[in-house]
Order: C-alpha cells, then structure tokens, then sequence
C-alpha cells in the first residue's frame, strides 16, 4: 500500500496543472500538474531529414473540423476525442479517410441526458477520394453520421465480403457498420450482439484463436460520469480551470468479442481473462511479442500500469506485463499512456513497443529482447532526450524514407488547454515529431522534414497509410476543436516494396495476424506483424510497405498465415504492389 502511494503521489507531481493556491475556492480534485516542469539539461539536436512531408489539407478539399463542443465545466471528455481511420470503403484502390467527431455538451449536463449529436457539425465524417486526389463528403450517403461523443474507430472485413466496415466507439457505447458493398453502411450493432458501456476508446480488429473470422477488441478509459465528471480541478480562477487528473476516477476493464461462425459476436471478457486486471486504457496494438504464432494485446493506459495480455493459444490471455517489464518506466514508476505501436524496429525479428505520454514523462521505448523480456530503452535510443518536453497521442512506426528502418511519426499536443498560463517550458498545441532510426539510435529530424513541424497542433488520432498509392507512407492527424491535416511523404529516390494480404478461408481477410518476412538483393531481411491497428483512437492502411534503400530487388516474400500455411514469393518486382491471395 506505501509503495502504491508513493506512486500516486510521483504522477501527481508529472501531471501538469495550475496551482491552486491563487483560487478564491479551493478546488475538489487532483488536475494533471507539475508546477515545476523540468527543463533538459541539454536540448536534442536537430538533424537534416532525408525525407520532407507536405500539408496538403487544402488540396484534399477535406472541410471537417472537429467540435470538442467545451464547456465551463471542463468535462474530460472534451480534450481526449478526434479519432481518423483509413480504409478502401468503395474498394477502388484509394484510401478513404474516416473522422470521429464529438457532439453537444451543456455546461451543466441533466441528470442522465447524454451528449447530443443531432445537429450537423456534430456528425462523424466520412470523404471518398476521388480519381484526382480530392475528397468528397459522403457521410449522408453512406448513413454514418454516428451516436454519441464519439472517439476511436476500427476497420475490417468481420464478413469477408471484400468491402471495409467500421467499427466506431463513443462515450457509453459504439456503433457497428457494416459495408454494403454499395457506397452505403447499415448499423449492425444489436443484430451481431455488440454491446459496450462506459467510456470507450481505442478499438482493433484480430484474430485471437485462428479461426479465420474477425474477433474485436475495445479498450476503456474510466469509470466516469457527467455528476462526478464535473469536479472543480486545478485552479478555480475564471479561465483557468483545469481538466481533472485520471486519478480522480477508477480504473475499468477492456471488452474481447468473439466472432461465431454464424457472424454473430460474443463477450468473452470474462472467461478470455481480459478483465483479471484493469487500466485507465486509451491506446491499443496488437502484435506476437513472443513468437509463439498467437497475437498478443498490448494496452496503452493513463497514470497505471500498462497491459501486455499474452495469447496463451486456448482462448485465454494472461497480463505478463509486470512480469515482461514493459508495466512501468524504467524507476518502477506510472507514466501517461496514450498512444501505442508495435513494430521490429531494430531488425532482429522481434516486435518492439513505443509509447507516447505525458511532457516530463519521455516516451516509453522497449526493445523486445526474446526469451520473453523487455529492455527500457529510452534513455539509451536518445528518445528520452527529444520528447521530454513533448506530449504525445497518435504514433506510428513508419518507415519515411524507405530506407529499411522504422522511425517514428508522433503527433503532439498537452492534455491542457491552459498549460502556458501555468508554466513558460511547455505549451498546448505542439507541433509534430519525426523521429529517423539510425540503427544506433534515433535522431529528431523534425524541423528539416517540412513547415508542417514548425506548425502547433492540437492532435489527437493519427494514423497512416500512403493516400496517393505512391509508395511512401502519408499521415492524417486529427485535432481536437480544430481542422485535420494531411501530410504527403514527398519521398526519396530508395525503392520499395507493396503488400496487399488476402487470406484464405481459414486466415483473416486482409492478413491480419500473419506474420511477413522480405529478403532483399542485398541479404537483408525485415519482419512485419501484419495489423492495421496501433496509434490513439486510430485504424491505418492495412498494406505493408517495405522500405528497400539502395536494393534493386527482392528475392523473397516469405507469408506465414495464421491458418499456419506458409508461402512464398520469389523475385517480385518491386517499386509497386502485390495483391497476394492466400493458397
């Protein structure tokens, strides 16, 4: 109990918030505060980038903004919304681009009234990408204005009928759409048996027990409620309310659904083991982090331990996050889990996991050693030295300059919109990180990728996919109460590869689960959990694009799916796509 106190008492000194001590009322609740945010003793270098990303926003002729709907009551909800997906809706070869929104809030919420989505600039938006890159607004058509304050989405096919559907949470609740196959979705919820309450977030489509059908996973932030969600936290000043620290609420369980073979869904929380620990839980990716053919659930949660649920392969997980070492940082101590993802980024075949929290805090990197261990590596990689005054949410590892190595995009933004009244080190919007893997470490090439780095966000989701089927990885990153931006990766001169999964009957549709290894001209291999699940609230291009540097070919693509055949490629052309169809 002394050590659990002493680790409460840590977070609230990291949580960024005003100080109470000017308030003419004293306020009722711990707020995120640090009233003596630390300053690096050195700041990380900037570097050149061998890549430059371009806002192209404008040119999409996308016009959603996101409506956070604030209030005088500082409701929490109201600074974690703005989740984005990608997918192929239409199933013509180009990404569409999916925004959750959030919905009308009263500065004094009824008893039992919840947020109301009616009015138009409320609805969650879907664009359609047109032959010429430009986007149109079919949310209407479709049928996929929403419910509720909405927050993270899912895509998969859970009926493998070729055509993308959308799994969108809300706060107390979540909507299930499923594609038509002719431009329009139908809400499926009640009829497949979904049923979620509480504050849903983060969501992915796997495969848990291989049996070639779409399971689905919803992660769940607190215990919260408009009653208790509007105590007074930080300073009780006018203008300087603060939104309330988690510590305020209890901690809840993630939700597992079961895909039946009549595509139906079942809660298996309970017996799958899911629900024998609980989390403040916001960011969520999936991955085999011990190579045992399975797929593990890795959470990302706020102020509390992570969660690193192992596929024990008989439809049971196991939290082996405390006993892996990925629970907490480095010092044994709770950091601000928001975003997460999971990738090889060091080339040994093992999937790693990075973290994005709180300024003060660092980004969380483990290496996955094998044997069933993680290292912290953070300090050693240099991240802790680059993020220490960021706040992160979406994050994906990316390989920018096709190159062969995965960096990191972050998108970046303070939980409070009244940090810079309270401290001159850290600021609310914030702009963008791209972080370049050197194989010695990493590199804050940033302000050389483009003026989109030099531009502060309010960002929220993230997720990434290459929009224009160039062979360069593209990023969306949506805010919160504030317009997308679109990013185009201009590129480098390094060849590629494209993979485009379709599974068999006993293997998931587009992949998901199979694990993919590339052997290049030059003997080099890389190794790629397939998912397009990872970020905050995200769901991102479900293609695998395989940086080549300098290689001019491949000699093998080498596909172990999850119905335990394995095939392989030989000598594909590269510098373009490959649908490749399970046989």
């Amino acid at each position: 109990m002394l050590v659990r106190l002493l680790k409460i008492s840590f977070a609230f000194v990291l949580w960024v918030a005003p100080l109470a001590i000017h308030a003419q009322t004293q306020p009722t609740g711990k707020s995120y505060s640090s009233d003596k945010p630390q300053r690096p003793a050195t700041t990380a270098p900037q570097f050149p980038s061998p890549v430059t990303f371009t806002d192209i926003t404008l040119q999409t002729k996308i016009n959603f903004k996101h409506e956070a709907s604030p209030t005088a009551n500082k409701y929490l909800l109201e600074t974690m919304g703005a989740g984005v997906g990608l997918l192929d809706y239409d199933s013509d070869g180009r990404l569409d681009v999916f925004f959750t929104n959030g919905a009308q809030l009263l500065d004094a919420m009824p008893k039992g009234k919840m947020p109301d989505k009616t009015n138009s600039k409320f609805w969650n938006r879907l664009y359609r990408q047109k032959a010429d890159g430009t986007f149109e607004d079919t949310t209407e058509k479709a049928g996929v204005k929403g419910a509720g304050y909405g927050f993270g989405v899912a895509v998969g096919d859970y009926d493998k009928d070729g055509f993308a559907d959308l799994f969108v949470t809300h706060y107390d609740g979540a909507v299930f759409y499923r594609n038509n196959g002719n431009g329009t979705f139908s809400d499926v919820t009640k009829k497949i048996g979904i049923g979620v309450d509480g504050w849903a977030t983060s969501v992915g489509f796997f495969d848990y027990d291989r049996d070639g059908r779409l399971d689905l996973f919803v992660t769940r932030y607190v215990e919260w409620d408009f009653e208790e969600g509007a105590l007074v936290c930080g300073d009780a000043r006018p203008g300087y309310r603060a939104y309330c620290h988690p510590d305020n609420f209890k901690a809840t369980t993630a939700l597992l659904f079961h895909q039946k073979p009549d595509g139906a869904y079942e809660n298996v929380s309970e017996k799958s083991g899911i629900t024998q620990t609980k989390g403040k839980s916001l960011g969520v990716a999936f991955a085999d982090f011990d190579d045992d053919r399975w797929t593990d659930v890795f959470i990302a949660n706020d102020n509390s331990e992570q969660q690193l649920f192992r596929n024990l392969g008989d439809g049971r997980f196991e939290d082996s996050a405390l006993a892996v070492g990925v629970a907490f940082d480095d010092k044994g101590k709770y950091f601000s889990g928001m975003g997460v993802d999971a990738a090889d980024y060091d080339g040994d075949g093992r999937q790693d996991v990075f973290i994005t929290a709180l300024s003060n805090e660092t980004y969380p990197l483990y290496r996955n050693t094998g044997d069933w261990l993680f290292d912290y590596v953070t300090q050693s990689s240099g991240v802790a030295q680059i993020t220490i005054l960021g706040s992160g949410w979406g994050v994906k590892w990316i390989d920018a300059d096709n190159d062969g190595r995965r960096d990191l995009f972050v998108a970046q933004s303070h939980v409070l919109d009244t940090i810079e009244k309270t401290t001159s080190l850290l600021k609310y919007k914030q702009s963008p990180l791209l972080m370049r893997n050197t194989e010695k470490g990493f590199q804050n090439v940033s302000l050389a990728a483009g003026a989109a780095f030099k531009t502060d966000l309010a960002a929220r989701g993230m997720a990434a996919g290459d929009l224009d089927n160039d062979g360069d990885t593209d990023v969306v990153i949506s805010q919160t109460n504030g317009a997308p931006v679109v990013l185009r990766n201009d590129g480098t001169k390094n060849h590629w590869l494209g993979i485009d999964l379709r599974g068999g009957a006993k293997s998931a549709p587009n992949g998901e689960g199979a694990k993919v290894m590339v052997t290049d001209a030059n003997g080099r291999k890389q190794f790629f959990d397939v998912s397009n699940s990872g970020s905050y609230l995200a769901a991102n291009d479900a293609r695998i694009i395989v940086g080549l540097g300098v290689a001019t070919s491949v000699k093998q693509i080498e596909i172990s799916w999850t119905s335990g055949k394995v095939q392989t490629l030989e000598n594909p052309a590269i510098d373009r796509y490959h649908l490749i169809n399970e046989k």
